[in-house]
């Protein structure tokens, strides 16, 4: 079997920027990043080859350079550049240059002393902990009224157990969920593209969601599809549970994932074991662990660390 050569294997000081950065695509995508995060930041580098002349070399770009280019992109571009694409691109050039830095191609990083402006968008809205209970409780009588639906307590105690994303949660068959796993009954997360595949993950189901889902599946005659409603019928679903448990916040997919995550924050467990069950790459674990941060100081007088 024979081994790809290294990205970097044929790129010097002497090398323009554009082989470069399509040498840093493959790298990319051989480290699992998604193809969102990819596109992102390689645009980003082209934007940079765009304004430096074409004959510029890897080696001849400077601090000077690169400061001058974000310049260019608040004030000279003529095409309005928010704070946190600012940022992103920022961390784009650190990203590319240190990657080159690391692996011998550049002695000195020009990007390491440009200065990074953070920005991080408005914290996400949480349930606490009476407010999940209430929701809980809300989809509780549901599933026992005269008339029982199931869909509630199903859909709810599953978001808010696992943190998975909407389009994770429409794209869920019966084929995904596994009650006779050794280690007890888990979700499983697949990615038919196997550029998602870093995504994938198991995580445990907790004992009163299956007894829910047992009847659930029932009811419902499910054969296929975990749940097989439009997104917006889902939507409403989590809504008409806000109103029942007399919320004035609007229950959403976004806001049981994020719940989700800070209780298990709160709850102890380790950062890295939080990312992979979020399913999100080291990179977007930045921003998300500086959030749950601060939501856990709203709540706990201790830090909590990440």
């Amino acid at each position: 079997m024979t081994t790809r050569p290294a990205p970097t294997a044929h790129i010097t000081p002497h090398t323009q920027l554009i082989p470069a950065i399509n040498a840093w695509r493959i790298f990319l995508n051989d480290q699992g990043n998604s193809i969102h995060t990819i596109k992102a930041f390689t645009a980003d580098l082209s934007l940079l080859a765009a304004y430096l002349p074409p004959d510029r070399t890897l080696g001849s770009i400077t601090t000077i350079d690169l400061n001058n280019f974000l310049q260019w992109m608040q004030k000279g571009r003529g095409i309005p550049c928010s704070p946190k694409t600012l940022a992103r691109r920022t961390t784009s050039l650190k990203a590319f240059f240190r990657w080159l830095h690391e692996h011998g191609v550049l002695l000195v990083n020009p990007a390491e002393a440009v200065i990074q402006k953070s920005v991080i968008s408005p914290l996400p809205t949480v349930l606490t902990p009476d407010e999940a209970a209430a929701i809980l409780e809300a989809a509780a009588k549901r599933r026992n009224a005269k008339n029982p639906d199931t869909r509630y307590y199903s859909l709810a105690a599953l978001l808010l157990s696992t943190g998975i994303k909407k389009s994770e949660a429409l794209n869920l068959t019966l084929n995904h969920i596994d009650l006779d796993s050794p280690h007890g009954p888990i979700l499983f997360v697949r990615y038919p593209n196997p550029q998602h595949r870093y995504k994938e993950r198991k995580i445990p189901l907790p004992n009163d969601w299956v007894e829910a889902y047992r009847e659930y599946k029932s009811q419902y005659n499910l054969s296929d599809r975990l749940f097989p409603w439009s997104p917006r019928r889902l939507e409403y679903l989590l809504e008409d549970l806000s109103e029942q448990a007399g919320l004035d916040k609007h229950l959403s997919f976004e806001m049981c994932r994020w719940t989700c995550a800070l209780n298990d924050l709160r709850a102890g467990i380790e950062a890295e074991k939080i990312r992979q069950k979020l399913g999100i790459s080291k990179i977007q674990w930045r921003e998300v662990s500086q959030k749950l941060k601060q939501l856990a100081a709203k709540v706990d007088d201790e830090p909590i660390s990440t």
